[in-house]
């Protein structure tokens, strides 16, 4: 199965988009932001499901849950920045 990582400055934003995505039944994992994807030290993510990606950015500015970037990975290619 393909992930994507949606990734937060803080823990409070990425329990706000977890929350989020129980309520609307998109399957997440939080963890904290692997060193390569943050240079600023530490940060949160949410890791799910490529094909829910799009839905989980449009629920999180439709709510106003701040978030830093998207990243997913192209087949067996490197991670990709996708906003």
């Amino acid at each position: 199965m393909k992930y994507c990582y949606i990734t937060f400055r803080s823990i409070t934003y990425g329990q706000q988009a977890e929350r989020l995505m129980q309520k609307n039944k998109i399957q997440t994992v939080l963890l904290r932001t692997p060193g390569w994807m943050e240079k600023k030290g530490c940060g949160y993510c949410l890791r799910l499901r490529n094909q829910d990606v799009d839905e989980a950015v449009r629920l999180l500015r439709e709510n106003g849950v701040d978030f830093r970037r998207v990243y997913r990975k192209a087949g067996d290619g490197p991670w990709e920045e996708m906003m």
